[in-house]
């Protein structure tokens, strides 16, 4: 009896080729694995603005003398460097 299954088997090609892709369904499917991928994402600088002062030079006038002006100069040069600083420290606080 075994001799007249297996003579069909070989006979039917169908039946043949449905034995065959059954095997190959019973091969284990592949395990999903997770990978986490930290990539940097670029954001908007949110640093506060920075408010121009009121220039100290910025009120002279022709007719006033050399020595009030010399005092609004060095008081504007003051004045400027630590509106850069502010500008600076706003600059570093983005590029972080």
């Amino acid at each position: 009896m075994s001799d007249k299954i297996d003579r069909k088997i070989y006979q039917n090609p169908f039946l043949l080729a449905g034995l065959l892709l059954a095997g190959c369904a019973t091969t284990p499917t592949p395990q999903v694995q997770y990978v986490r991928v930290e990539v940097p994402v670029q954001m908007p600088c949110r640093a506060p603005d920075i408010a121009v002062p009121p220039w100290a030079a910025a009120g002279l006038r022709k007719t006033d003398s050399l020595e009030v002006k010399v005092r609004a100069l060095l008081a504007e040069r003051r004045q400027r460097v630590g509106y850069e600083r502010l500008i600076d420290a706003a600059l570093r606080a983005c590029s972080e």
